[in-house]
């Protein structure tokens, strides 16, 4: 089974510290082109900022690379790029531009400010989850619908689409390795009445953390 995390879309969020301005972007790549493209239009949307501390995973390439650009080695690109390490993140990109206040900071303050910055902006693009998945349709009555969304939910999987006529269809997706217990699972929780049909199968990204609206 294959299983990785990458941001949901494009996040953005802004920090001030002493008077320094950090913002800090993130983007999905899918290449090291692409990420270094990110980069490069940073630095031209910002041309007057002090610094452009960058980091990057692509999985598919299997590279990692950060850079400090001119702030002391190790205390931006590395701390930046841990936030995506520990949280298991891939074809990512992350640019944190730096408009200097006039006032250092010190090594622990920037490792600080780069780090915070990294992760609120993750935390606006939110993180996917890519798998493979079983598409089923769930029909079931009304009174049981919230029962039958929580089984769903118990079982890892997600609810696409809700619809309503006579009775309740589900469109949902199951992690592959757990759709037949799952289809067992509700049969035998309704007592028969309800029966999970497989739709087919797909490979394909999913929201697993919702990005953060502030």
């Amino acid at each position: 089974m294959t299983e990785y995390y990458i941001p949901t879309g494009r996040g953005e969020a802004e920090l001030v510290e002493k008077r320094s301005r950090f913002i800090g972007q993130v983007w999905r790549v899918d290449s090291e082109a692409e990420a270094r493209a990110r980069i490069e239009e940073v630095r031209r949307q910002h041309y007057d900022a002090r610094h452009h501390c960058w980091c990057y995973r692509i999985r598919e390439e299997g590279v990692e690379r950060y850079s400090d650009d001119g702030e002391p080695q190790g205390t931006a690109g590395q701390p930046m790029l841990n936030v995506f390490q520990r949280e298991n993140v891939t074809n990512v990109v992350c640019v944190v531009t730096r408009y200097f206040g006039g006032i250092l900071l010190g090594a622990g303050g920037l490792v600080r400010a780069y780090t915070q910055s990294a992760k609120d902006a993750l935390d606006r693009a939110g993180i996917s989850v890519v798998r493979r998945w079983v598409a089923l349709e769930v029909p079931c009555a009304y009174a049981q619908f919230e029962a039958m969304r929580r089984e769903v939910l118990a079982f890892g999987g997600v609810v696409e689409q809700v619809d309503y006529a006579a009775d309740v269809l589900l469109s949902v997706l199951i992690p592959e390795e757990r759709s037949a217990a799952f289809s067992a699972h509700i049969l035998d929780v309704s007592a028969g009445t309800v029966e999970a049909l497989e739709a087919g199968e797909q490979l394909k990204d999913v929201p697993w953390r919702e990005a953060v609206q502030r």
